[in-house]
């Protein structure tokens, strides 16, 4: 499963790195359905994401009916992202057993 999305970047006084790319609730259903068989717990769920040329792994997190990004270090640095910019993010979750 894969999605491409834009989303100003906001704060959050949650778990580290604290910016994170709100996923649009357009997308929460499919995310929800996928989270059945890739969350690892606590609704997180591990995902490959692509900002500009950079990418690399994370979890989007649940936050009051809709999910969130997380936008590493390691990416705002490579890309020069932070606060209130917006970003195009690609994501993708890796469904067990969709090739099968």
């Amino acid at each position: 499963m894969e999605i491409t999305f834009t989303s100003e970047v906001i704060e959050w006084r949650g778990p580290a790195p604290f910016l994170f790319a709100p996923i649009p609730a357009k997308y929460t259903a499919e995310i929800k359905e996928a989270s059945k068989t890739a969350s690892y717990g606590w609704g997180c769920i591990p995902c490959g994401i692509t900002v500009g040329k950079t990418s690399t792994t994370t979890a989007l997190f649940p936050k009051d009916g809709r999910y969130l990004l997380p936008i590493k270090v390691a990416i705002q640095r490579a890309e020069g992202v932070g606060l209130g910019d917006k970003v195009t993010a690609t994501f993708s979750i890796d469904l067990p057993g969709k090739y099968l």
